[in-house]
Formats: C-alpha cells, structure tokens, sequence
C-alpha cells in the first residue's frame, strides 16, 4: 500500500446556515491521480481549498504531507502546487513574466523557460495573457503550479470550457505530471475526464461523501447491468436468448433484441448463445455501463442550480 499524502478526517465547513461539506473522510495515496467528483455545489471545491489550507474547516482533521494546511500553511506552500478554478492574471503581463514572478516566490524552482516548453508554450513566452487561447492559459496555470516543482499538485477544474483538442492536451499533461512521481488530486464534473484519467475518485453530493475507489469498481458495484443488441431474423432468436445464464430480461422490437443481464460475461454467454445454435446476426452492439451511469445513480438526475 503507497502511503498517504492527503488525509481527510471527518471534514466540515459551513457558510451561515449553509452545509457545504459534512463530515468527509478519505485519503490520497503518493503517485496517484485523485478525483473528486459530485455536482455543481456538492462541495467539491471547498474541499479542496481547505486541504489547501485557503480555507479553515470548523471541524475535523486534515493532514498534507504530515502537515496541518492552517498552523503549517508556509512550511506547506513550498511542497505544493495550486491551479484555482477561478484564476487570472493581468491582461498585459507576459507568459515569460508570469513565470518568473512565480518563480521567484520560492527559493527552489525549476527551470522555467524549460517547463514552457515541456507544456507546448515555448513560442509563447513573449506573449501577453490575454492573448493566449483557453488551452493555452490553462496549461500556463499547469506550468505555475508545477514552478516550485510541488510533490503534490491540486488542479480544480482545469478543463472546463475547453473544446475536445484542449482538453485532450491536458489530459496528457496531467499523466505526465504523474508519470514524474507526482500526486495529482484534482476536482472535476466531467465523469469522461475522471474515468479516464483518475486511479481512484471520491463521490460528493450535498456535501457528503457517497462513495470512493477505482471507476471501475464503482461502476462494477453501482451499476453492474450490461445491455447488449442483437438485430436478427431467426424465428427463435427470443427463446434462445431468453435461456442464456445471467440474461434478466430480453425485450423484442421487430427483429431486434435487448438482452439485459447483471453480470461482466454476458455478452461473452451472448455471443456463445449465438454461435451454438447457428444464428445469423445483421447487428450486433454492447452497452456497458460507465462512470457517468454511477454518478447519476448515486446524485439523482434532476438539475442542480
């Protein structure tokens, strides 16, 4: 088992009457990428910023690296590294002076011309910010985070409001950071970008942690049903189907057929079902379930303000 470099003990936080996070508990282990996850105001983001030490909890216990975020808070800033949901820098300041600004925030740094260019930003350098493209901004932050050569990095939503090229990129970027050795905890609503990038997730809703692990034992656990569909004219298609072991339901539309089932071998029995009675498919399509299945399970699929 990696040790631990982010505790969270029973964590709570109130804004008035307002219960943003109530009673959270989990760990983050060395070397991992670690999400959070939950939907909009399920108190993700306050989570984070109080493992930061941004902010103060009213209760619980949280440990960064052996440190307390609050009374440890410089000794803890030199360790690691913040991309905020909501930054910004002056319009007119260049991508080389921003980096040498942050760079000289801290007695050790990493080269920072050389970190542009690792993150694609090295024909950027004399470019003001608010020239730059969502993408590019948002890996300039990736590189501020990184300045002080962190051994934990927190990313907060990083690629919201990126198109598909962008987000891909910093996606990359991200297994990098953790291919270096680094821990990668990050907050996220994308479930596409927390099932692909993330080793473990933790599930928020209403400020109460719901669930946590892998996505893909979340998935097996929360949502074990498999869909698959098979477009045939075989007169005994139904029947056939209907026998296969672990099939809970098979539903008829004309000549195509929904086999429903709750185990991870249905579509191999499926496709054994047939092959042993010689039946000829015009289609054939699985539907597995994903993290995004587990997600609205667990939160409800109503729309949150």
């Amino acid at each position: 088992m990696p040790d631990s470099v982010v505790r969270v003990d029973t964590l709570r936080k109130t804004y008035g009457s307002t219960i943003a996070v109530d009673g959270v508990s989990f760990d983050v282990w060395e070397g991992e990428i670690f999400g959070l996850i939950g939907p909009n105001g399920a108190g993700k983001t306050t989570t984070m910023e109080c493992v930061e030490g941004l902010r103060k909890p009213d209760s619980g216990a949280i440990a960064v690296l052996g440190l307390d975020p609050v009374s440890d808070a410089y000794a803890l800033q030199l360790r690691i590294g913040v991309q905020l949901q909501e930054a910004q820098l002056q319009k007119r300041i260049t991508v080389r002076e921003a980096v040498s600004l942050w760079a000289a925030l801290y007695d050790k740094a990493v080269d920072g011309l050389q970190l542009l260019e690792q993150l694609g930003l090295g024909g950027k350098q004399d470019a003001w910010f608010m020239t730059l493209s969502g993408g590019q901004k948002q890996r300039l932050f990736i590189a501020l985070a990184l300045i002080n050569d962190p051994e934990i990095v927190f990313l907060d939503e990083l690629t919201t409001g990126l198109d598909p090229q962008a987000r891909r990129a910093i996606w990359q970027l991200v297994r990098t950071i953790r291919s270096r050795g680094k821990t990668v905890f990050l907050t996220t609503h994308l479930m596409e970008e927390a099932e692909r990038l993330c080793d473990r997730v933790a599930i928020v809703d209403r400020g109460r942690l719901i669930d946590v692990g892998p996505p893909g034992d979340l998935v097996a656990r929360h949502c074990p049903e498999r869909t698959v569909y098979v477009t045939t004219g075989h007169p005994s298609a139904r029947e056939h189907l209907a026998s296969v072991a672990g099939v809970t339901d098979v539903a008829a539309d004309g000549h195509r057929f929904t086999v429903r089932g709750g185990h991870a071998g249905l579509v191999t029995s499926v496709i054994g079902c047939l092959a042993e009675h010689r039946i000829v498919v015009d289609d054939f399509r699985t539907e597995i379930p994903t993290l995004e299945d587990v997600f609205l399970k667990l939160t409800g699929h109503s729309i949150r303000n």
